[in-house]
């Protein structure tokens, strides 16, 4: 389940997925301390010790009506990485997905067809063994909720299981889906017998290096090693997520020893404590997130594209990118990272600060009454980036009312199309095979998005893209040119930039892993003092 286990990782090379042609990929059979030694070198010298307690802080509680629902970071997510595997891993630092609970595969040649073999042997935390029911039991219950995960779509496009074979499924596709293992890499094997008990919160029975011991609501949950893992036992005996709602709070805790590791920290406080108290800075590449102006263009105010096109021009990205986030990122206008093949560096050159041309656009308008800006209160950032926004538009005659939200309603909010005005969020997918972003994203989903945006154009392009069986042929390449083109002229999204998300681990903490939705991975981690007595 490892996704990457370099402490500093090397710049991922761009981002690909596996084209859907004729490819048999050969498993992995070896234990998971073999397989992630061929993926990067140790990040400390000399032998892994084996014992202690990880001790992890995190931003909000376990919500498990929300498990699967946004799945980046967070409680939910680091449980979901540890507690569960998935059918293959994704690692950001590779171009193709690599064998986990499916240890090889064959997709037909037009596309219309996957067939995976399963591993033998692996067995759920209770038990039970794994078997190719539980593939389409999980897949079925991602579709049916209480959760209303971001790939919905993707696994709605699979018509057909043949699960006659305990060790091997094959996937019937509705059409072919360039990003089938996005959708493979990202949804939990789940056990059936016990769904509607996670559902409740009450049993998390999946087949990951870690079980859930222990969940007290609003201050930690435990996992401990599960010594029958199929990957080796994990050489941690524990890991704590220590919760908390302040980002303040976490610094403070890493910084007086009460935590070994630390993600949610403000871009200054992640750089106090790894430039001057020597915590190592750890940046998750392939982990990109994009901060963003969501527009609402049902709102009458934000109807006009011109409108829009002159908040584009309005907001100053460097000093979002430089004051809030300390230079951890880049202006962009379109959503993809650097590191995706979809990513044009001309492109993002179209919108920059200009006071003067966002006023031109305005004068043919008319009046523009006070329109609301919502943003969440989780952590800091979001704040000072509506604050930022705010005084942007003041400067060019547009009045904007601050609306903070907890995560909760904000969530809420974004899946629901409920913000009435303007919105201040991060996204991710970009990272994931291009067609992603269009076809699963909350803000961009052609087919419902949280802007209430509609265009035949912009479909047909997110059509187009999904169904490539090469994501990187030259006619994936030209529908994403297509997106962009709705995106940079009709700016129902309004991108800022490329956050690049980081975290702070004390010294003797080695192998941290992740994957493309900022949830750790604690399978290879250790400690190299775990009595602590150093």
């Amino acid at each position: 389940m490892s996704r990457h286990s370099s402490i500093r990782p090397p710049r991922i090379r761009a981002l690909c997925v596996l084209a859907l042609t004729l490819v048999t990929v050969v498993g992995l059979t070896a234990c998971r301390s073999a397989v992630d030694a061929q993926q990067s070198p140790a990040t400390r010298t000399g032998p892994v010790q084996r014992g202690g307690e990880l001790r992890a802080g995190v931003l909000g509680d376990l919500t498990p009506s929300t498990l699967l629902q946004i799945g980046a970071g967070g409680a939910n997510g680091h449980v979901v990485a540890n507690v569960f595997d998935t059918l293959v891993s994704y690692p950001p630092d590779s171009s193709k997905p690599r064998p986990s609970l499916a240890t090889s595969w064959t997709s037909a040649p037009d596309g219309r067809s996957l067939t995976l073999t399963l591993r033998e042997g692996v067995t759920f935390h209770n038990g039970r063994e794994f078997t190719s029911q539980d593939v389409k039991q999980s897949i079925l219950a991602y579709l049916g909720g209480p959760w209303t995960p971001q790939f919905k779509r993707t696994a709605a496009a699979i018509t057909g299981y043949d699960v006659s074979d305990p060790y091997r499924v094959t996937l019937q596709f509705a059409h072919p889906l360039s990003n089938i293992f996005d959708l493979l890499d990202s949804a939990p094997i789940l056990d059936g017998d016990t769904l509607d008990e996670l559902k409740a919160g009450k049993t998390f029975n999946g087949t990951g290096p870690f079980r859930l011991a222990s969940w007290t609501p609003n201050s930690r949950i435990r996992l401990v090693r599960n010594d029958d893992y199929w990957g080796g036992a994990p050489p941690l005996d524990a890991v704590t997520l220590v919760e908390s709602t302040d980002p303040k709070s976490l610094y403070t805790r890493l910084r007086t020893g009460q935590l070994d590791l630390a993600g949610d920290l403000t871009s200054q406080d992640q750089q106090l404590a790894t430039e001057r108290y020597g915590f190592t800075d750890i940046e998750l590449t392939g982990a990109e997130s994009q901060v963003y102006v969501g527009v609402n263009v049902a709102n009458p105010a934000l109807a006009d594209p011109r409108v829009r096109k002159a908040i584009a021009f309005a907001v100053d990205r460097d000093r979002i990118i430089g004051d809030v986030f300390r230079g951890s990122g880049y202006p962009v206008n379109l959503p993809w990272p650097k590191t995706s093949p979809a990513y044009d560096p001309g492109a993002n050159q179209t919108y920059s600060r200009n006071v003067q041309k966002a006023k031109d656009l305005l004068r043919g308008v008319g009046p523009i009454g006070p329109i609301d800006l919502d943003y969440t209160t989780t952590g800091s950032s979001f704040r000072i980036v509506a604050e930022i926004v705010q005084s942007n538009l003041r400067d060019i005659g547009i009045t904007v009312n601050l609306v903070p939200n907890e995560k909760t309603v904000q969530s809420k909010k974004l899946i629901g199309s409920q913000f009435p005005g303007l919105w201040v969020l991060q996204h991710a997918f970009a990272q994931f095979t291009p067609s992603t972003l269009a076809v699963s994203a909350y803000p961009f989903n052609a087919a419902k998005n949280s802007s209430n945006y509609v265009s035949r154009e912009y479909s047909s392009a997110a059509e187009a893209a999904w169904t490539a069986t090469d994501p990187t042929s030259p006619e994936a390449v030209s529908a994403y040119r297509r997106l962009d083109k709705a995106w940079l002229d009709d700016l129902f999204i309004i991108e800022l930039g490329v956050i690049l998300t980081r975290i702070a681990a004390a010294p003797n903490v080695r192998d941290v892993a992740w994957d493309h939705r900022v949830q750790l991975h604690f399978a290879d981690t250790s400690l190299t003092d775990p009595d602590r007595s150093s």
